[in-house]
């Protein structure tokens, strides 16, 4: 799977992108990241990509130009749909990173995704109607930038891409998942079986499956 992914910031990725999953599903070629410099689109003086915003009030707004035309650039590049990581979106969920994970228009494209990072008060307006398929939220508070944004929903995709966890089962019985019928997941625990005077629970320890099975069934929530 491809994502591109538009910001003012390019460093911001450099570190977790490449560590740990993300690293090796890169070097596998399982996903492919590429960033792109908004600031380099720009026609103004020193990148400039930012003006006081129409009507008044405090901040500044992004430019529509840069950001158009870098957007039409990864369009060459990507054929996946546009994300505008915005407060004013649609709120990234399980259902909705796994569909997204599917993000292409026929069988013979890679599925895709554009990823586009905001700053300052938000973006021109023009350039959402003008090239934005979806706005979407991680959450119902604002950040300094889409950055953060964009790395939550590269990983919370990327989980469902094949081959990117080694295990298919680890996405098939995970919280929020069908298999758990949307319910946050039971505790988990591991060896030694005593820490700190607090123990393993005992139908944990004992093997019986359909107990086992009946357990963790019950801390469901």
């Amino acid at each position: 799977m491809r994502f591109d992914i538009l910001t003012i910031f390019p460093g911001m990725f450099d570190s977790y992108c490449n560590e740990s999953m993300v690293k090796r599903a890169r070097a596998k070629k399982i996903i492919d990241i590429h960033i792109h410099d908004i600031r380099k689109f720009s026609t103004e003086r020193h990148g400039k990509v930012d003006a006081i915003p129409y009507g008044g009030g405090p901040g500044m707004v992004m430019t529509p130009q840069p950001l158009y035309d870098a957007i039409m650039h990864a369009k060459t590049l990507n054929k996946g749909p546009v994300i505008y990581l915005s407060p004013r979106g649609k709120l990234l969920t399980h259902k909705k990173a796994q569909k997204l994970a599917q993000s292409k228009k026929n069988s013979k494209q890679k599925p895709g995704l554009i990823l586009v990072c905001g700053r300052y008060e938000g973006i021109d307006q023009r350039v959402i109607d003008l090239c934005v398929d979806e706005e979407l939220s991680i959450g119902k508070y604002v950040l300094t930038g889409g950055e953060l944004a964009a790395l939550v929903v590269l990983d919370a995709v990327s989980r469902f891409v094949p081959d990117f966890i080694g295990k298919h089962e680890s996405t098939v019985e995970e919280s929020y998942s069908e298999a758990l019928g949307g319910k946050k997941e039971y505790p988990h625990y591991t060896r030694p079986a005593l820490f700190m005077n607090l123990e393993v629970p005992e139908v944990l320890q004992s093997g019986h499956h359909a107990k086992i099975k009946e357990w963790r069934k019950n801390k469901l929530t």
